[in-house]
C-alpha cells in the first residue's frame, strides 16, 4: 500500500508537469486532502477553484488559456483568443474565446472571463490543433480556421478585427519560414466549411 510519502511524491510529481485539477488525482489514487495539506505547508497552490499548481510556477502569456482549458477541455480555443497564440494579433484579449458544441452546457468559470460560440459538424470539427501550454493540452483553431471564423462571428469580433486578421494571414503566407498550413488554399476551405465563402472572397482578392 502506497505510503503518505510516495502518495505525496507523486502528487508533487504531477504538479511538476503543469497546472492540474484536483479530479485527477483520481486517477491515481491520491485521497484529495493531501492537496490541502500540501498547499498548507507551502508545496502547493490553488490557482482557481479545483486547479493546482507549483508554488511561483513558470507562467507564460498563454497561462489563462492553459487554465481554461484544464476546466473545459473539451472546448476549442478560438477567435481573438486564437490569433493571440498563432501571433496574428498584438491585442491581448479581455477574455478567453472557446467555441463549443451547439448542444453542449456553457461553461461557467468562477476566477476566469470567458467568451463562448458555438458551431456543430464540421464547422467546430476542421482546422483544429493540440498545443501544449505549460504541459497543458490546449486545443486551438489552425491559422487558416481562426481567419475564416473571424469573419463567420464577425457581429462577435467585429469586422475591423476580421479583416486585420485576414491582412496578418495574407502577410504571413509571404514571409520566409512560414508555416506550411498557411495557404491562400487552406484560408479558403476553412471559409467553405464556415460558409462564408462569397463574403469572405472579395477581401482576400483584394489583399493577394
Amino acid at each position: 500500500m502506497p505510503t503518505d510519502q510516495s502518495k505525496t511524491s507523486t502528487l508533487l510529481k504531477l504538479a511538476k508537469r503543469g497546472p492540474f485539477r484536483a479530479r485527477e488525482l483520481d486517477d491515481v489514487g491520491i485521497p484529495r486532502a493531501y492537496l490541502r495539506r500540501l498547499v498548507d505547508q507551502g508545496k502547493l497552490e490553488q490557482a482557481a477553484r479545483g486547479l493546482y499548481q507549483l508554488p511561483g510556477a513558470d507562467v507564460t502569456e498563454l497561462h489563462t488559456l492553459a487554465e481554461v482549458s484544464l476546466r473545459v477541455p473539451k472546448a476549442t480555443v478560438c477567435l481573438l483568443s486564437a490569433l493571440q497564440v498563432h501571433g496574428l494579433t498584438t491585442e491581448a484579449p479581455h477574455a478567453v474565446w472557446l467555441m463549443i458544441d451547439t448542444r453542449a452546457r456553457a461553461p461557467m468559470l468562477d476566477t476566469r472571463s470567458i467568451e463562448v460560440v458555438r458551431a456543430k459538424g464540421e464547422a467546430r470539427e476542421h482546422g483544429i490543433e493540440i498545443r501544449k501550454v505549460e504541459g497543458v493540452t490546449v486545443r486551438v483553431t489552425t491559422p487558416a480556421k481562426t481567419v475564416a471564423d473571424c469573419f463567420r462571428y464577425r457581429r462577435h469580433v467585429g469586422l475591423d478585427v476580421a479583416i486585420a486578421a485576414l491582412r496578418d494571414y495574407v502577410a504571413g503566407t509571404r514571409a520566409p519560414g512560414r508555416r506550411r498550413d498557411m495557404t491562400i488554399d487552406a484560408l479558403f476551405a476553412a471559409a467553405k466549411v464556415d460558409r462564408v465563402s462569397v463574403f469572405f472572397r472579395p477581401y482576400v482578392e483584394a489583399l493577394v
